[in-house]
């Protein structure tokens, strides 16, 4: 049956992030502000997304943040989008979602993913202690889950709190390796196509395909990232997507910078290989007003049959990007 965008949840995934000039404590707020316009707009999940030593992002401390949403909200889920797990002990994960799920019950979300989220050099800082390197993330997925299982008489380590804590566990990726690993283990599954589109259709095609149903999940459930920029019309909203193309430029480029103001043009800011290199990786994104948004979520449901979409969309001026998602959920329903 096909998928139609009214039936469909949307959600959010939050880097934190501020613009030039910007200050982390106005980022934080901002955020606080959205998850609660998220909740009245009718949102699913507010998902917060683990990155480190990055100017412009202020998501490091993944879970205080999760903490700090959640307390400033009701109804909307929130979660990782996720955790870095190879940058952490499973054991401590676990005592920390469990604190926050038994500080807001039946609210938290568990997505993780095998990336570093930074830079080697920092990446080395950050996993002195845990010592890994990624390529044993089934096992620590493994490790991890079982600490939310009820506690036995006999066992020697409990997540206290975690044990017996029913927490839903994502599988993020942006590989194939993801694909068959969430399969496998029979967990829903989100792919970051907002950054990385390159293999989504395999990688969604190998995940419903050897998908095992578990007692977390009888059947496939896919989630795709999906960048956006809504407006009231779409010249302005094409302006204000200019933001986003010169962060992605950025990236690119090695130089990641606090969010740029938008320009009346990119003409003359990259070369024609880096534009498509920028289209190649921002290959889904939304940008218009709200009929042109409305028809691109409907495009990228009928390539992809997503159960749900999560959206990032970041501006300079925190009143555009307020806006943005607002406007986006009034054109999906």
């Amino acid at each position: 049956m096909a998928k139609t965008l009214t039936d469909t949840p949307l959600s959010i995934l939050d880097l934190v992030t501020y613009p030039q000039g910007g200050t982390i404590p106005a980022a934080l707020a901002q955020s606080r502000e959205l998850a609660q316009g998220a909740e009245r707009w009718g949102y699913h999940r507010y998902w917060i997304a683990e990155h480190h030593n990055l100017d412009g992002i202020a998501s490091s401390a993944t879970v205080v943040v999760m903490g700090h949403i959640a307390d400033h909200t009701k109804t909307i889920r929130v979660g990782s989008g996720g955790i870095m797990l190879p940058n952490h002990a499973p054991l401590v994960v676990a005592e920390q979602i469990g604190t926050l799920e038994a500080l807001h019950p039946g609210r938290i979300d568990l997505g993780l993913g095998r990336a570093p989220g930074t830079d080697p050099l920092t990446m080395r800082a950050l996993r002195r202690h845990t010592m890994s390197d990624g390529s044993d993330f089934d096992a620590q997925v493994a490790e991890l889950v079982s600490y939310f299982a009820p506690a036995q008489p006999t066992q020697a380590v409990k997540a206290i709190p975690g044990a017996g804590t029913d927490v839903p566990v994502w599988i993020l990726g942006s590989s194939l390796y993801s694909a068959h690993l969430a399969a496998r283990l029979g967990r829903p599954y989100a792919f970051a196509s907002h950054f990385a589109p390159g293999d989504l259709m395999e990688a969604l095609a190998i995940y419903r395909a050897e998908f095992q149903p578990s007692q977390a999940l009888p059947s496939p459930r896919v989630m795709v990232g999906v960048p956006m920029m809504a407006a009231d019309d779409d010249e302005s909203a094409e302006r204000l997507a200019t933001s986003m193309y010169q962060r992605s430029l950025g990236i690119l480029r090695g130089e990641r910078a606090p969010i740029k103001p938008p320009v009346e043009s990119m003409e003359g800011l990259w070369s024609y290989a880096e534009r498509m290199a920028v289209a190649s990786r921002m290959a889904l994104f939304v940008v218009g007003g709200p009929e042109r948004v409305r028809a691109g979520f409907q495009a990228i449901l009928d390539h992809t049959q997503a159960d749900e979409l999560i959206l990032v969309s970041d501006t300079y001026r925190k009143e555009d990007r307020l806006r943005s998602f607002e406007i986006a959920m009034q054109a999906a329903r």
